[in-house]
């Protein structure tokens, strides 16, 4: 049912979409409405996004054939960007987005995975092994917002 895939350069909309979407939907319940504007803001610059997702390894989760999420991965085990589209939420999607991203670090020899992660995921990593290292701030277009260093020993 969840098959994860490399990015092409055509998801690149689906995915600024989900994580506009997830910002704005989902992490809004541990973020104030300025921190949401400033995280994910009404204009996005798609050149940086699509830069982005071509620059590292991106990977892209499809429940049934639809585009549901998205991660990456950089080759010293480092995760920057994990989101889900909220209509597919409590449907195994980020679960299995952080079983595949340790697998896939491992082949690249990596001896962690590790992240700065929002409250609102925080719960999830947790659940897949990661471990809080420290909580941190962080700013983001003049706002200020909270984040855990977690990583997962491999």
């Amino acid at each position: 049912m969840i098959k994860i895939r490399d990015y092409q350069d055509s998801d690149c909309e689906a995915l600024a979409d989900i994580f506009t979407r997830a910002v704005r939907q989902i992490a809004r319940r541990d973020y104030s409405p300025a921190q949401i504007a400033a995280w994910a803001p009404d204009m996005r610059d798609m050149d940086k996004f699509a830069a982005l997702r071509s620059t590292k390894p991106t990977f892209v989760a499809e429940y049934k054939g639809q585009v549901a999420g998205f991660t990456d991965l950089d080759g010293e085990g480092h995760i920057d960007m994990f989101y889900v589209n909220p209509a597919f939420q409590r449907r195994g999607v980020g679960s299995a987005m952080l079983r595949f991203v340790p697998a896939r670090a491992q082949t690249e020899r990596c001896k962690r995975v590790y992240g700065e992660v929002s409250i609102t995921a925080r719960p999830v990593f947790e659940r897949h092994g990661f471990k809080v290292l420290a909580y941190q701030t962080v700013e983001t277009n003049g706002q200020t917002l909270g984040n855990y260093r977690m990583e997962k020993l491999l």
